[in-house]
């Protein structure tokens, strides 16, 4: 695809595309290879091995994706009311809050602190992915940033023999918002979010370097992103190549869709995409599934020191 581009140009690329996701595929490349702008983010592997919905749950609904080394559930949170009455917030879904979960972990290993300025630190970080603060990109911003603030989870990650896990755990001890903040949008960003201590210590222990500029080029593609991650945080560790089956593929990926074939077509699609800003990724399908073959990683491996962490 890369060198289709080279060879052709941005729109001899596009007119060559004979499909709408292969336009989709291309435009993520385009938008990838003309980025001149630098930088790394970070995610924690659990996160690149089971991620979040999708698309907006019952309020009330627990999320859970299991894969062959971890298990995820999320626990919706609950908001106060007047009186007595409690309401539930529901789990974080889609593009934007998989954003800001990059933020917040991106920002905490820069800074080695749990403690993540918010207002307009945030507010750049997501200008420089190209999405506005405002109107509607505000609301959706606010609400995802509440559903991360509220919601508690829980990894378990196969280690040997056993399973460990982050038990019950929130994401941050402190809200991103406050909800009675004066002014006509009616809530603020808080100064500073506090990533609460068990995850920041496993993220501190296990993260997985990305390169922004990829982020950029899908930041609204939430599964694109997912498998972006995923191929990130598998590829440059494969000692030799790697078959993931359908079954396998659908079980991670696939909680969307009712049908393993509806969802084989949209993961391709999304595939694509991913790949187009990961060049290095040697991925090919076939009837049976995926092949992994040894790839260099998107951004290359930094040590990021471990000492004790101060409450």
């Amino acid at each position: 695809m890369h060198t289709l581009i080279e060879n052709l140009g941005r729109q001899g690329a596009l007119k060559a595309a004979e499909t709408e996701s292969a336009r989709r595929a291309i435009e993520a490349a385009i938008t990838y290879m003309s980025d001149e702008e630098t930088g790394v983010g970070f995610l924690y592997s659990g996160w690149c091995q089971a991620a979040l919905p999708h698309k907006r749950l019952h309020d009330e609904q627990v999320w859970k994706v299991s894969t062959e080394r971890v298990t995820l559930v999320v626990e919706p949170g609950r908001r106060n009311l007047p009186g007595a009455e409690m309401e539930w917030v529901g789990v974080p879904y889609g593009s934007r809050a998989r954003l800001i979960l990059l933020y917040l972990q991106s920002e905490a290993l820069r800074t080695q602190s749990r403690d993540i300025e918010l207002g307009r630190s945030l507010h750049a970080w997501l200008g420089r992915l190209g999405i506005p603060i405002g109107g509607k990109s505000f609301k959706d911003v606010r609400e995802q940033a509440d559903r991360l603030s509220r919601c508690r989870l829980t990894f378990h990650v196969q280690a040997g023999t056993g399973r460990a896990g982050l038990v019950n755990q929130n994401i941050v001890d402190t809200a991103m918002f406050v909800d009675d903040a004066p002014g006509p949008q009616g809530s603020l960003f808080i100064e500073t979010a506090r990533l609460s201590e068990t995850f920041f210590d496993q993220l501190r222990k296990h993260p997985v370097p990305l390169e922004e500029a990829a982020i950029r080029a899908i930041s609204n593609n939430s599964a694109a992103l997912d498998i972006y991650c995923w191929l990130a945080y598998r590829l440059h560790v494969l000692s030799s190549a790697k078959s993931i089956s359908w079954n396998a593929l659908y079980s991670q990926f696939g909680a969307s869709y009712a049908r393993l074939a509806h969802f084989k077509i949209r993961f391709l699609e999304n595939l694509a995409v991913a790949s187009a800003v990961y060049p290095a990724a040697d991925v090919k399908a076939d009837e049976k599934g995926l092949i992994l073959k040894p790839s260099r990683a998107p951004v290359a491996p930094r040590i990021i020191p471990v000492a004790r962490i101060q409450g």
